[in-house]
């Protein structure tokens, strides 16, 4: 199936003299990006940070000014301005008080707001993960923006290429915001940027108000030796063919022995098979590892739209029918209970 491109505009309530003044104000400044950092446990540039730091790069062909947005808190250390890629010139530290809770999406949209304000900046630039989801939209709201979500593609400073429909098609979106435009991208559809190349980004600390919308109650976190199912290189992902979770073991065996993670469909993250931190999909994880190999996935859209980016992908379903060989490089119509453990056997 190919996907459809159409164009798509947004209406705004201001006049179409106020709006000609406004991109005029914008043409005369020189382009300036906002790249909000993901926070991390131990101050490394996340992997989603350096897909968003080339789409920052992509908006104005290299040309123009990155600044860093870095996060911190009690749980969570500053950026390491040496594992910073050269394109980053500066960096905004915001520190806040407390632990996680500090990171609240309240607290969060504050702070690329008192970002934003403080420099002369055309574009705010963020991950489209749950973190970047969380706080984009509220940030859009106190700047008086329209964010555009999800961004794949960069086709100018003001347009960009965004799926819709479950990834079936592609919409083309022209902001009008002016002077300001927010997106935040799929870190899957940009490469990654050069992390350490020697950075000597200049760190400004930011003063970040405090806001009472919101209180921290505590967290619970699943913790796994396995890498990261967002960024591991490897995933091996299981659906409603498993039956129960009670066989999910045998999708672990194989992805300790590849090195990789393990995943889930929807339906077996609903009928309580695995944790729901587990499901990849479009309302789970997107992820794009070199391998993904689905067993017992029959592919419904929902969860294609999660992994199609991969770079190859393996089905191992017992209907040949099914619609995930459509996007499989390799396909094996064999019973998963057969294939799996003889396969994890070869490994």
């Amino acid at each position: 199936m190919f996907p459809l491109r159409f164009g798509a505009s947004k209406l705004v309530g201001r006049s179409s003299a106020a709006t000609a003044a406004a991109h005029r104000v914008a043409a005369a400044r020189h382009a300036s990006t906002l790249v909000v950092a993901e926070p991390t446990k131990d101050g490394a540039v996340s992997a989603s940070t350096l897909s968003a730091i080339t789409a920052a790069v992509q908006l104005d062909g290299g040309t123009g000014e990155i600044a860093l947005l870095s996060l911190s808190d009690g749980s969570h250390p500053p950026v390491d301005a040496t594992s910073l890629p050269s394109e980053v010139q500066s960096i905004l530290q915001a520190k806040l008080d407390g632990d996680s809770g500090a990171l609240l999406a309240e607290t969060v949209a504050g702070a690329v707001k008192a970002a934003a304000e403080c420099g002369t900046f055309t574009h705010v630039v963020a991950a489209s993960s749950k973190f970047g989801a969380n706080f984009i939209p509220r940030a859009g709201a106190l700047l008086g923006v329209s964010p555009v979500p999800d961004v794949v593609e960069i086709l100018g400073e003001d347009t960009f290429v965004r799926p819709i429909y479950a990834g079936n098609a592609l919409a083309k979106v022209k902001a009008t915001d002016a002077p300001l435009k927010m997106i935040s991208i799929r870190p899957t559809a940009f490469e990654k940027a050069d992390a350490g190349t020697g950075s000597s980004a200049a760190v400004t600390d930011l003063e970040v108000p405090s806001q009472s919308l919101t209180e921290w109650t505590g967290e619970s976190v699943s913790k796994s030796d396995r890498p990261d199912l967002g960024s591991a290189s490897v995933v091996v992902s299981g659906g409603r063919g498993m039956k129960s979770g009670d066989n999910f073991p045998i999708l672990e065996s194989l992805a300790d022995k590849l090195g990789g993670a393990v995943g889930a469909s929807r339906a077996a993250v609903d009928a309580g098979f695995v944790p729901n931190d587990l499901q990849v999909g479009q309302t789970g994880k997107v992820v794009a590892p070199d391998l993904y190999i689905a067993a017992g996935i029959s592919g419904a859209i929902q969860h294609l739209s999660g992994m199609k980016d991969s770079k190859t992908i393996v089905a191992i379903n017992k209907d040949p029918e099914a619609p995930i060989f459509q996007v499989a490089d390799y396909g094996l119509v064999e019973d998963l209970f057969k294939a799996v453990p003889e396969l994890t056997e070869k490994v």
